[in-house]
């Protein structure tokens, strides 16, 4: 929780105490200080630190033990004192700590977290562009005059600076809302994350270590939304990468423009990738959804030659370039590989690969991250889509022409492949997250891959690439060389 959401809770502790505890002697002038504090405490942690919802019961909470202070303070009679007094304490002394109880949960299952520090030497700035492909109609929607529109954020590697201000994960938590409604909650429930800070900061001046830096873009999956990786983004982006995370609208969870509209996900995104038709309707939107990553590329090509922000201006080494996606998004990378050469590697989480892409294979050096089957059929998923899964994968694996890697870890689930495990530390008892420890599925994502994109786009030794490590030695690992 955040200092001043501790300090008001402290707050209401104290004055519940001091409200329900019998006192005697000098000590009842706490009965007349302490409650009066609890408002200055509320004012203090809205204005300083904005409000969530998860901190309404610490709110209400404040607001009642006030009352029951104004209240305490009018006179009474004896009777009234003896009887009155007596029954209304212990109920509301009752009803109060129940309050306090959710007081306290409530923040904590769901809370404003902080981004762990990477493990790489450099800081990271970020900025974020608004795109038109004016060459390409919208494909879901009915207008023909309407054209594709992309928002992307890029972070790069920048000169460290502990005392700059952080961009917040989602500053406008409407993207968040279509998500909530599908999952058939408030809109709301998702807004707190713009109070989450990570380790980037907007419009930092870009590292000098290196004149030029290489390049990866980043596809979500379905229903997610282009940060939804970000702690795996800064890990690549401290060690020297840019890294370029698209918005893909109607597949995302929302997006929104300058202009303020909101693009939910369309309805025909939302089925189960597990049922064939639903899967099969998905399958035949990837190659759209690449042209997003090459359009992507192209607009890169163009601030590497004059950024509108006058940042990346001659920063971005797109002769060393890549891509990766989680679920959907690793389809849609997958099939960008296909459509665009300059792309030079190709990393693909969790996610079959469409039987077109099976059919055509891939040129470049691919590695698939994901699961055995023993863990998907614990996570829930039907034979036949497990089956899917695993064989799509190893058939394009086996095709391939030059380097190829499977690393398979027991015991991740889905959403172990992006920031779930940093939204609540309930995620693994409620099976969202699966049993393996999140900081070991973490070093896992981050050390594969970092050691993919090290070889095959910087150049560089990647001896965890040569076999089963030691290191981890859970990974069921196979590669396969030119």
């Amino acid at each position: 929780m955040r200092p001043l959401e501790i300090l008001l809770l402290a707050a209401d502790l104290l004055a519940l105490a001091v409200m329900v505890v019998p006192l005697s002697g000098r000590a009842r002038v706490l009965r007349r200080l302490l409650p009066p504090l609890v408002p200055l405490a509320v004012g203090a942690h809205l204005v300083v630190e904005g409000p969530r919802w998860q901190m309404v019961p610490a709110y209400v909470l404040g607001g009642l033990l006030l009352v029951a202070w104004l209240l305490a303070a009018l006179p009474t009679t004896p009777r009234a004192d003896s009887r009155t007094r007596r029954i209304g304490r212990i109920a509301g002394g009752s009803l109060a700590v129940l309050g306090l109880g959710f007081s306290v949960v409530l923040p904590a299952a769901v809370p404003v977290f902080r981004f762990p520090r990477p493990s790489g030497p450099y800081g990271i700035g970020t900025v974020t562009y608004h795109w038109v492909d004016t060459d390409r109609p919208e494909m879901f929607t009915a207008d023909p005059n309407d054209r594709r529109e992309l928002m992307v954020q890029v972070w790069y590697p920048a000169e460290p600076d502990p005392s700059a201000g952080r961009a917040a994960y989602v500053p406008d938590p409407q993207a968040l809302a279509p998500l909530a409604r599908l999952l058939g909650l408030p809109g709301f429930v998702l807004s707190h994350l713009r109070h989450v800070t990570t380790n980037a900061v907007p419009s930092a001046r870009v590292a000098q270590d290196e004149p030029r830096y290489p390049v990866l873009v980043f596809s979500h999956g379905r229903g997610g939304f282009r940060q939804h990786n970000t702690r795996q983004i800064e890990e690549l982006v401290s060690h020297g990468y840019v890294v370029a995370a698209v918005d893909h609208p109607y597949a995302a969870a929302g997006v929104v423009f300058p202009d303020g509209r909101v693009v939910a996900i369309d309805p025909s995104m939302t089925g189960s990738a597990a049922d064939e038709a639903q899967g099969a309707a998905m399958d035949a939107t990837h190659p759209y959804f690449a042209r997003d990553i090459v359009f992507t590329l192209d607009q890169l090509a163009a601030i590497d030659r004059a950024d509108p922000y006058g940042v990346l201006t001659g920063r971005l080494d797109l002769a060393r370039a890549g891509v990766f996606g989680v679920s959907l998004g690793g389809g849609v990378a997958a099939e960008a590989c296909r459509q665009d050469e300059r792309l030079r590697a190709c990393l693909i989480m969790d996610m079959h690969m469409p039987p077109d892409l099976v059919r055509a294979g891939l040129r470049q050096p691919t590695m698939w991250i994901s699961r055995d089957a023993e863990t998907m059929r614990q996570e829930g998923w039907p034979q036949t889509y497990i089956d899917e899964v695993q064989t799509s994968m190893r058939a394009v694996y086996e095709r391939l022409p030059g380097d190829g890697y499977l690393v398979l870890v027991p015991g991740m689930y889905h959403s172990d492949f992006s920031d779930a495990r940093l939204l609540s530390p309930l995620t693994s008892l409620v099976g969202l997250t699966g049993p393996i420890d999140g900081e070991r599925a973490h070093n896992i994502l981050r050390s594969y891959t970092l050691a993919f994109f090290d070889r095959h786009v910087k150049g560089d030794p990647a001896p965890l690439l040569d076999g089963p490590s030691p290191e981890y030695p859970e990974v069921r690992f196979e590669s396969r060389r030119s």
